[in-house]
């Protein structure tokens, strides 16, 4: 591997550091929320800040200068950041976890994106269905159009989902990475929340993408592997994402609700009632809810970061993740989500008017939760029903799981 050296080595950055360096910024990222929020994108200072203390590149392999973190980072970090703004959490669980995707593809794919900037971002469009390829000489060609790619306005490549058919068959499932230059972005990220991700839409059509930069997802297929981990062997590489996915987004959705919490701690201290004068911590129905919220944010937590802990115990057993095991980890992630909003939404009830400018966080915080929750890996109807078919000796199929 060549590496050009004019960018900065974080391999000797563990992970007590970089969760310090996460919490350290948590400040100055609520200082910019409002302006990334009308921006709807990650603002300058904010990406250059996330750069400079390497935490886009915690899950990059250490071969490129990246901090190569343990797996529980996945959910850390994000979690940690979007303490300060929700939408940065978001987008570096999704900038910072598609390191992982390119350290699973071939060295060639590695080579030509990290040999020239180790610092490059990845967005990412990962429904399959919106994707179409089509297998030619040395490689495919790729046409579609993907929703919610985050953080594609800060990126340099997008990794772009697809069908790969032959005739009216499926013969593959395909994740494609492909530089700037070769897709469109649509801006037609309007919302009602999330704003600062800039999650917007891409479009290609009829790119080639060589084969050394698209990588089969087809977990199910015979003989399936990722052809990147015979180089980059640290087990943070093969808990599988699509299994615990969501958990890296959902930690961003834990981390706004504990600003909520925080939020409404330091305001109720600080407050009496307009009408009365009463202290508002003095009135039990207040510290009720003060507590139970609380307790909602503390329990997500701790089943993201069960699931999280278990996963890469396993591998390091050298086990695998079966099918309820798998399954397990997607109803938990939704599960988790659920807690957060019950608990946002309890606090918001509370703050009352206080609550409802445009200028007070907890508008936004209370906006980018159920924004946030509106992601498929969060929806329950989804997510709790394939754990309880398997569990109750059903059948359940999915060709990436």
């Amino acid at each position: 591997m060549t590496v050009r050296e004019n960018f900065t080595d974080f391999s000797n950055v563990g992970y007590d550091e970089a969760l310090q360096r996460a919490k350290d910024l948590i400040p100055f990222l609520r200082e910019h929320a409002a302006a990334s929020d009308r921006a709807t994108r990650m603002v300058p200072e904010v990406e250059a800040a996330l750069h400079r203390t390497g935490l886009f590149r915690y899950h990059q392999p250490k071969a490129w200068g990246g901090m190569e973190l343990d797996f529980i980072a996945y959910h850390d970090i994000p979690e940690m950041l979007a303490r300060g703004d929700c939408s940065v959490g978001w987008n570096v669980a999704n900038l910072s976890s598609h390191h992982r995707n390119v350290a699973m593809f071939p060295v060639e794919a590695q080579q030509e994106m990290w040999g020239e900037n180790r610092d490059c971002l990845v967005a990412s469009g990962i429904a399959f269905f919106q994707g179409r390829g089509v297998a030619v000489k040395g490689g495919i060609r790729l046409s579609g159009r993907w929703s919610f790619s985050s953080g594609v306005d800060v990126a340099q490549w997008n990794m772009l989902a697809c069908q790969l058919t032959e005739g009216d068959k499926i013969a593959d499932y395909l994740y494609c990475m492909v530089p700037r230059a070769q897709y469109e972005i649509i801006d037609d990220w309007q919302t009602l929340g999330m704003r600062g991700t800039g999650s917007r839409s891409v479009r290609c059509d009829n790119v080639f993408v060589p084969t050394h930069r698209t990588q089969s997802m087809w977990a199910a297929k015979p003989g399936h592997e990722f052809p990147g981990l015979s180089i980059n062997t640290n087990r943070t590489f093969r808990v599988p994402a699509s299994s615990l996915g969501g958990h890296c987004i959902a930690g961003a959705i834990v981390g706004n609700a504990q600003a909520m919490v925080d939020a409404t701690i330091e305001w109720v201290k600080s407050r009496s009632t307009a009408y009365t004068g009463a202290n508002m911590r003095d009135y039990q129905a207040v510290q009720l809810r003060i507590g139970h919220a609380a307790a909602k944010v503390d329990a997500a937590r701790l089943v993201l970061r069960s699931d999280c802990l278990r996963a890469d115990e396993m591998i390091k057993a050298g086990q695998t993740l079966d099918l309820e095991a798998k399954t397990l980890n997607k109803r938990n992630c939704a599960a988790a989500v659920k807690l957060c909003n019950e608990a946002v939404d309890s606090l918001m009830e509370m703050a009352g008017a206080n609550g409802i400018y445009d200028n007070a966080p907890l508008q936004r915080m209370f906006r980018d939760a159920h924004a946030a929750s509106a992601h498929i890996n969060f929806n329950l109807d989804v997510q709790l029903a394939p754990w309880a078919i398997v569990k109750l000796g059903g059948e359940f199929k999915s060709p990436v799981m």
